[in-house]
């Protein structure tokens, strides 16, 4: 039997990953590979970086890489380098160190692995690293974006939610979240893959961690304090292991609200992470039209 680990979205996160190394090291994994978002989205993101470096671990180029990359180039615009919304971003590029950005810049969009060469592993599709694959995606979808490799298994990650989905002529997997899952589970996951008998057979891991470490490392870093309303959304995403971050935006756009931290106990009065995303936008969309009609009203 071929043992091969996957794990993604570290985002920052040296507690979780350390406990995700241990439970590696004791499964009798033959290779590992790294689906992207070393950085971003958390405070250690040049410490991963070190890590990952250290192990030996081949990895994709995931959409935060890009994201980090663009700031520490100065590549945004010019309010950005400004408002409290990006204060998080500004934090987290400045604190990789300058030999992060070449390792960076050098990852691969996709990787096969080396002793199942039937398994394709990119971020997030085989279209870009922003291009997202969870439990919301159309079997016909992951079709076609299985139909745009020539492997049997496309690995991913990015939507921070675990899934599988077999078709007659392969298999979809999203091997979840080392550092911020979002499926209501705080413990750090990954996937190992297991060949044998020429059939590929998925275990998905979940591994305790010390949670209360990396939320004192939140504030002993500065993160906390510098990072404005992005960073304190952050630590409500990995306390509750559910997105905050994303519907807070869409909610602010949406309502023309400003994306501050005063904004925020607003916001949770009206978010329920429990429900499905759909849900969310769907009452959201009309929450809009609400105030829409509302605003009418006073201008008669």
């Amino acid at each position: 039997m071929t043992r091969v680990a996957v794990l993604a979205d570290i985002h920052g996160n040296i507690p979780a990953l350390e406990a995700v190394a241990a439970d590696i090291a004791s499964q009798g994994v033959e290779e590992v590979l790294v689906g992207g978002d070393l950085v971003g989205r958390g405070p250690q993101g040049s410490e991963v970086i070190h890590r990952i470096r250290q192990l030996g671990w081949p990895s994709v180029r995931g959409n935060h890489e890009d994201y980090l990359l663009t700031f520490r180039r100065g590549q945004v615009p010019p309010d950005w380098l400004e408002a409290e919304e990006w204060s998080a971003s500004r934090w987290m590029a400045d604190e990789l160190a300058d030999s992060d950005v070449p390792y960076m810049q050098s990852l691969p969009f996709s990787i096969r692995s080396r002793l199942l060469p039937h398994l394709h592993l990119v971020h997030a599709s085989p279209q870009s690293n922003n291009d997202g694959i969870g439990p919301w995606t159309s079997r016909s979808r992951m079709q076609r974006h299985l139909d745009a490799i020539e492997e049997s298994v496309l690995v991913c990650g990015h939507t921070h939610r675990p899934l599988q989905q077999r078709f007659a002529d392969g298999q979809v997997v999203n091997v979840g979240s080392v550092g911020l899952p979002f499926n209501g589970d705080q413990r750090a996951q990954y996937a190992i893959f297991e060949a044998a008998a020429g059939e590929t057979e998925i275990e998905f891991r979940q591994v305790e961690y010390d949670l209360d470490l990396i939320l004192k490392i939140y504030e002993s870093s500065g993160f906390l304090a510098s990072g404005g309303v992005t960073a304190t959304l952050l630590m409500l995403e990995l306390e509750r292991a559910q997105p905050f971050l994303v519907p807070f935006l869409q909610w602010a756009s949406t309502l023309g609200v400003l994306p501050v931290t005063e904004s925020i106990e607003k916001f949770r009065g009206f978010y329920d992470p429990d429900e499905p995303i759909k849900t969310f936008l769907c009452r959201l969309a009309e929450l809009a039209e609400e105030d829409n009609i509302g605003r009418g009203s006073d201008g008669l």
